[in-house]
């Protein structure tokens, strides 16, 4: 739910800031439920967990991005 509201705001401004929290929300998403579907005992060991790295970096792109340039 969080990424389809970042992705509204998104398509009104057209500010990347809101398409990469779109995107990050998506990657969380998808990431929660991969360790119970795959099997996979300790999520912290599995590759899966790339995902979680992955939007928290992207959510921190967008923020330094937004900042530096100032729009």
């Amino acid at each position: 739910m969080a990424g389809l509201f970042f992705l509204r705001f998104w398509r009104r401004t057209g500010d990347t800031l809101f398409a990469a929290f779109a995107a990050a929300f998506v990657l969380l998403a998808i990431a929660q439920p991969l360790p119970m579907l795959t099997g996979i005992p300790n999520e912290s060991q599995a590759p899966i967990y790339t995902l979680r790295l992955l939007a928290f970096l992207l959510i921190i792109w967008a923020i330094l991005r937004k900042n530096l340039r100032g729009g």
